[in-house]
């Protein structure tokens, strides 16, 4: 029984960011006739407006980003074409992280570097790890646990290490960048106000989902090594 419960409490503990920030974004992704432009025009507008250089809007299917090396705000097609609050508030904050590429944002700039470099370390670990097995029959010596853990430990914490530098530069993007713009700018009524705040607040803990998940894999990989 308490291990039943222990693992309805973990479960919710790493899904429950995920499901919450889905739910946040559905919630609010009806659309809004009163709002003057879609989440792309938004963006357009506000590049204009704070002089972005070389920064420009278009429709991604790899999920809402800014991409400090092309100089793109990337949106999902539903949040460029929609007059949604999660459209609008999307919109913001990518655009809160072209204007802290413009500012030279150290963090961001760190995060840039660092994601080439975590995604390469990642993936390896993981495939040394699946591999480890045929590596060992085929150089018929096992590799010592010490090593798989080592070898998996490096691509998680590196994930980490990444999700660490991200989360204030996601805050910062929502709450310093596009909820004062959305704010001073009255892209917004302050009735809405509450309910852009709670989908900026989502879009910063993206990252929290992604860095629980990573931690549930890593328990998990340990689980499997230390049966070896």
């Amino acid at each position: 029984m308490l291990i039943a419960v222990g693992t309805v409490i973990v479960l919710a503990v790493i899904f429950g960011p995920s499901l919450w920030v889905k739910l946040v974004m559905k919630r609010h992704s009806s659309v809004k006739p009163e709002m003057p432009g879609t989440g792309g025009e938004l963006a357009k507008h506000l590049i204009q407006r704070f002089s972005l250089k070389d920064v420009e809007v278009e429709v991604t299917e790899l999920g809402d980003h800014y991409d400090p090396i092309e100089k793109k705000v990337r949106l999902l097609r539903e949040h460029y074409e929609s007059k949604s609050l999660t459209a609008i508030a999307i919109a913001a904050h990518e655009v809160g992280h072209a204007i802290q590429d413009q500012q030279g944002d150290k963090r961001l700039a760190t995060r840039t570097k660092m994601a080439p470099v975590v995604d390469k370390v990642a993936r390896w670990s993981a495939v040394i790890i699946s591999l480890s097995p045929v590596i060992g029959i085929i150089t018929r010596h096992p590799m010592p646990f010490s090593l798989l853990l080592f070898l998996g430990l490096s691509g998680f914490i590196a994930r980490m290490m990444f999700h660490a530098v991200t989360l204030p530069i996601e805050f910062d993007a929502s709450f310093s960048k596009a909820l004062p713009l959305l704010r001073e700018g009255n892209y917004i009524s302050q009735s809405n106000e509450k309910a852009v705040s709670s989908i900026l607040r989502a879009a910063a803990l993206t990252y929290v989902s992604a860095a629980l998940a990573d931690i549930l894999n890593l328990g998990r990989w340990i689980v499997l090594l230390s049966r070896r």
